[in-house]
């Protein structure tokens, strides 16, 4: 774990300083990857997709109606975000909650420096069983859209119970990648698996591809999952809200309309950096070049307004028993 730094001289026993080795990212398909347990999240941590999280993130704000955060918070001390990516979602909760220590953990020190003093991040991998803090120590934990970065989103939330204080909440905001419609616009898979819509195929190819070569397995059908195992590892009145997300502008509500065109756009900028890992050797074993031709009938599928397709948004807030 490595606290992020501009002194490298100020370290401690359990944390590195961050050093030249965590940020030599390597650099596949043009892309570049976090170093620091390298290979462990699939995903690029290159500015291109951090401006690609950053829109996704405004997104869900407005599938919140603005909201960051539904767990009945009371002057928490201290806040814990697993996977804050951009820091986005630690700096705002700084203006909420001046008196809070907010610690952001992530595998890229990719967030910036000119934060809020309550504000600290850590290079860290919540993987792990042992966690640098004492147990009991987090009045709030949270993590958002963490879907496929973990080998067992499961553990990580035993792991979590452990360093909650007691009558201390969680909130896991998540996306269920799979496809809804309540029109039948969205063209059903024939008894192979194999649809007419591009994007049901690059679900369910993806889906094989994190679930079952990549390894360690990166699951990505998490959320619908999280309020049962919230249940399992110990976790007391545990509350879901699910929101639909649609999968393109082709709602006549405007608010959902507007969600839509994000929601359109997220998927467009992320589609190559989502492929080339899971569809290329170490997953489905494609090449770059065909891995861009079969896009290109995902992002056909994904411009098509007569499909009234949406994803759905599950936010699950749960408190550990006192």
């Amino acid at each position: 774990m490595a606290q992020l730094t501009s002194d490298e001289s100020a370290c401690a026993n359990d944390s590195h300083s961050l050093t030249s080795s965590v940020t030599d990212y390597p650099i596949e398909n043009g892309r570049q990857y976090h170093r620091y347990h390298e290979g462990s999240y699939i995903y690029p941590n290159d500015e291109r997709e951090m401006d690609r999280q950053d829109m996704q993130y405004h997104m869900l704000k407005l599938v919140n109606n603005g909201q960051i955060f539904f767990a009945p918070l009371d002057n928490p001390k201290q806040i814990l975000d697993i996977g804050t990516g951009t820091g986005i979602w630690p700096v705002e909760m700084a203006a909420l909650f001046p008196d809070s220590q907010i610690t952001g953990t992530d595998l890229s020190p990719v967030q910036p420096t000119d934060v809020p003093e309550n504000v600290h991040f850590l290079i860290d991998y919540a993987m792990e069983s042992d966690w640098l803090w004492p147990e009991n120590h987090f009045d709030y934990i949270h993590t958002s859209m963490l879907l496929g970065s973990f080998e067992s989103f499961e553990d990580l939330l035993k792991t979590a119970f452990k360093y909650l204080k007691p009558g201390g909440y969680i909130e896991c905001h998540d996306y269920d990648i799979d496809l809804q419609c309540d029109d039948d616009t969205l063209p059903i898979p024939d008894a192979n698996g194999h649809s007419s819509y591009g994007l049901h195929n690059w679900i369910r190819l993806h889906s094989i591809a994190t679930s079952q070569m990549i390894k360690p397995p990166r699951p990505m059908n998490t959320a619908p999952k999280i309020t049962g195992w919230m249940r399992a590892a110990g976790f007391a009145d545990v509350q879901e809200r699910v929101s639909k997300v649609p999968l393109t502008p082709w709602s006549r509500d405007k608010r959902l309309r507007k969600i839509g065109h994000w929601n359109q756009q997220n998927w467009l900028d992320g589609l190559s950096a989502f492929s080339y890992i899971s569809f290329g050797p170490r997953g489905l074993g494609w090449s770059q070049d065909a891995i861009e031709v079969f896009l290109v009938e995902v992002r056909e599928s994904l411009r098509d307004l007569s499909v009234h397709a949406y994803n759905n948004f599950h936010a699950v807030v749960a408190r550990k028993p006192e």
